[in-house]
């Protein structure tokens, strides 16, 4: 068989790194490796299409496909995933002391279709009564340099969403009182994300959830629910062409997240760490809460579907068989 060169773009998490060090070819393909923040990786992707492989916001991905962009076949191959609620930021001054009362507040994000942001305003609506109209969004990046650009994004109807000034930013904007919170703040330098302060310097800016272990553990336990932000992509042409490219992938990733997570001891010290499992009930983890493939993962991807349509983000909730190629939906 012949070995195809293919590029791939990828963050740089415990995850992808065995691969983008190439410490794991798929069989039959020879990878290129560029090493990209997320949020500049994805807004490429959707807006040039520069690298055969890469990861994706699934948000972003369902959006397109709804669109009638079938552009790209997805892996389910999860390279991110995290409690983004627990990520809200708040002003202290603002009284803002519980999800519920951030009804009527000006609340930042870097951008509102962004899957962190899904992910948050789904959970403080089913789990707080709190839903995206009940707030005043303003949105980081503009038309040019984000997700929503490419896909053609309209703020969804009874949203009100104002965009932030290219002169200024959620930081700044955190920091001088013109917000009050913001859903995810994103600094990392790119090409995409404006925000540069260190808030942590800032003693006004405090977390909504001052104990994020427990609130993970309790939305985990409650829910099942290990949310999910990022899966791999390949470009449907190339799929078309070579349909044995996706499983392929697929068993190089596998083995590179066993490679991160073979000391078992480790594994789940991480888990009990990040609050995801109460160190009490050791003893009750029955599957890995981070494992790819459908069958793992078929509720989480659902419910990224329902809360796009729920949030006016697509027209009608797509289905996983739309977005996934065919030979992963039964592993």
């Amino acid at each position: 068989m012949e070995t195809l060169n293919l590029s791939i773009a990828l963050s740089d998490n415990e995850r992808t790194r065995p691969i983008a060090q190439g410490r794991f070819q798929p069989q039959g393909v020879r990878l290129i490796p560029t090493v990209v923040h997320p949020s500049e990786m994805f807004w490429r992707q959707l807006k040039f299409g520069d690298f055969d492989i890469s990861e994706m916001s699934l948000s972003s991905l369902f959006i397109a496909t709804a669109r009638g962009d079938r552009n790209w076949v997805a892996l389910p191959i999860y390279t991110s995933r995290s409690f983004f609620h627990t990520n809200i930021l708040v002003r202290a001054d603002r009284g803002i002391a519980h999800p519920q009362d951030l009804r009527g507040k000006r609340v930042g994000v870097p951008e509102y279709q962004q899957t962190a942001a899904l992910w948050s305003r789904g959970i403080l609506e089913h789990e707080f009564g709190v839903p995206a109209r009940d707030i005043e969004w303003f949105m980081e990046r503009g038309p040019d340099k984000s997700h929503g650009g490419a896909t053609g994004f309209q703020p969804p109807p009874g949203v009100r969403l104002n965009q932030i000034p290219p002169s200024t930013n959620i930081g700044e904007m955190l920091v001088s009182g013109e917000l009050d919170a913001t859903l995810l703040y994103l600094n990392n330098r790119n090409l995409v994300d404006r925000s540069t302060l260190d808030l942590s310097a800032h003693e006004v800016i405090q977390p909504l959830f001052p104990d994020k272990p427990a609130e993970t553990r309790r939305y985990y336990a409650k829910t099942g629910i290990y949310p999910i932000n990022h899966a791999v992509v390949i470009k449907r042409s190339l799929h078309e062409r070579h349909p044995w490219l996706a499983l392929n992938l697929f068993h190089a990733f596998v083995a590179a997240k066993k490679e991160v997570e073979r000391d078992t001891a480790e594994t789940l010290q991480s888990y009990f760490d990040t609050g995801l499992i109460d160190p009490a009930g050791r003893q009750g983890l029955q599957a890995d809460p981070k494992g790819y493939g459908m069958k793992a993962s078929r509720k989480v991807i659902e419910t990224i579907a329902q809360y796009l349509h729920e949030q006016g983000l697509t027209e009608r909730r797509i289905a996983v068989e739309e977005v996934f190629a065919p030979s992963t939906l039964e592993i």
